[in-house]
């Protein structure tokens, strides 16, 4: 006769829980290319939050759900004059930074933009830095925002290194609210147990589906989801840190777990064969490698894996912007990533849209020899219809190698080549670019580029002499670790 009854003996929290927790509560960072990177990283994803103020289909989003609310210690929004509850300013913060797909990424079998957990860091810190300096306590420093950084970009990063969400449907903000989850709690002062109760809360949350992120519904929704899953990241940090319980097997749990509801590859109801049982792969410790090895987005706020199309069209622009109409065709040679992700035909219906299409952003470099944030919107579009003429006119294939060295270690390539072809038989040169500007392997060229990209997006926002003190401050590593959180912030206040 067969059981009718659970066995109800709690489980231990799963390994991987454990890992994250002990890393975040424990680990030492003091790799200095590190922190050197998460300062850079740190200008770089305010800058591009700043930028984002322009757009208003942003900052309808920003501010108190009840306007008028007053919070005391209320954190900051940079570029605003917000003071919001933690709760929200993770929302706002994590909404500005991602709104124009110009910060940071991080490429593997799963994707993401890691600098998106620098809502949730940026909230708790300045609030409970405030809230620290009014009780006579010491604040927190711009050192523990890096730290945070560090540690989040980790745990985002591993676990995206052999775990692909985006093949059962689930989207990349899921390690976010993750990694947002655990550095918010460290910041609040959790132990262990307040620490793995957070984080099996994040786990066992409902997440998100890509379908906002590809053919036929992406849509604005991908520039706030980040800001999101910070916010709910903070709100589940909270909760832990008032005494509630966690789910110990909130992964393996049979039928139950996320394993089993979210990470398989059939069917809930079915039974799974062996090699169709899913569980998380954690091919190396968490230390550092993330943030040493991330790719900044300098040149080009677009998806990543069109950024070296982009740049090699820029490259051909010359040699096309008077031929635009003898074009026969265009050959993007290509990985499978980015054919799965962004390769598209049809009409675009809105900025998301476009900002997520290949060809779209090869075509407009090589017609205009650039790309902009502007270059995405409705009016732009609307008044060059060679945009379209040209996409349609698009062949995309893809080179195995390409794919082949996306996904190796030591390489983590995310290579293009755009080669054009007129209707008289003569044709460019195929012009390939494998590592974009903003990769490990290009920083010494990158990092001037990408100060200059944080200049011009200070100058958007302050006044000169404001922005010189901001970037001034910034550049200086030591100064920096050092100054409080509530006091760098101020800096970004209108």
């Amino acid at each position: 006769m067969s059981a009718t009854f659970d066995v109800n003996v709690r489980p231990d929290y799963d390994e991987v829980l454990q890992k994250i927790a002990d890393y975040v509560l424990n680990y030492k960072i003091d790799s200095a290319e590190a922190w050197d990177t998460a300062r850079n990283c740190l200008i770089d994803t305010l800058g591009c939050g700043l930028l984002a103020l322009r757009f208003p289909e942003c900052t309808k989003h920003l501010g108190p759900i009840a306007e008028g609310t007053v919070v005391p210690h209320g954190a900051r929004v940079p570029g605003t004059q917000f003071r919001l509850d933690p709760v929200k300013a993770a929302w706002d913060i994590g909404c500005i930074v991602r709104w124009l797909d110009y910060n940071d990424t991080w490429l593997a079998a799963e994707w993401g933009h890691p600098s998106d957990n620098l809502g949730a860091i940026l909230a708790v810190a300045d609030y409970l830095s405030q809230k620290r300096v009014a009780e006579g306590k010491e604040p927190f420093v711009m050192k523990d925002v890096l730290e945070a950084m560090i540690m989040a970009h980790e745990i985002q990063g591993v676990l995206a290194l052999e775990n692909s969400f985006n093949r059962v449907g689930l989207d990349h903000v899921v390690l976010v609210k993750v990694a947002s989850t655990a550095v918010a709690a460290k910041l609040m002062g959790a132990n262990r147990e307040q620490m793995l109760s957070a984080l099996s809360h994040a786990w066992v949350d409902g997440q998100a589906l890509r379908t906002y992120r590809h053919a036929p519904n992406a849509g604005s929704r991908k520039s706030w989801a980040a800001g999101d899953a910070s916010s709910r990241a903070v709100r589940l940090a909270d909760i832990a840190m008032r005494g509630e319980m966690g789910i110990p097997g909130v992964l393996t749990a049979p039928q139950w777990g996320f394993y089993d509801v979210l990470f398989s590859k059939t069917n809930k109801d079915q039974k799974l064969k062996p090699e169709e049982q899913r569980q998380f792969s954690l091919p190396q410790e968490f230390g550092s490698y993330v943030m040493e090895n991330i790719l900044f987005k300098i040149s080009f706020p677009a998806e990543f894996h069109a950024q070296t199309a982009a740049e090699a069209a820029v490259t051909l622009h010359p040699q096309v912007k008077d031929r635009l109409d003898e074009i026969d065709k265009i050959v993007i040679t290509t990985h499978e990533s980015a054919i799965r992700i962004i390769s598209k035909v049809g009409k675009l219906a809105n900025p998301a849209d476009r900002d997520h299409c290949l060809q779209y952003m090869t075509a407009v470099p090589l017609i205009f020899g650039s790309l902009t944030a502007e270059h995405y919107e409705d009016s732009f579009h609307d008044g060059h219809p060679i945009i379209d003429e040209l996409r349609d006119k698009m062949e995309v294939v893809e080179e195995p190698r390409y794919t082949r060295e996306y996904l190796e270690p030591e390489k983590r390539s995310i290579a293009n080549a755009v080669q054009v072809f007129f209707k008289d038989g003569s044709s460019t040169d195929q012009v390939a670019v494998e590592y974009p500007i903003g990769h490990r392997r290009r920083r010494e060229e990158g990092i001037p580029l990408l100060e200059e990209k944080f200049r011009a997006n200070l100058t958007t926002r302050f006044p000169g002499q404001q922005c010189e003190r901001i970037f001034s401050l910034c550049k200086d590593q030591q100064r920096l670790e050092g100054v409080s959180v509530s006091d760098f912030v101020s800096f970004f206040v209108i």
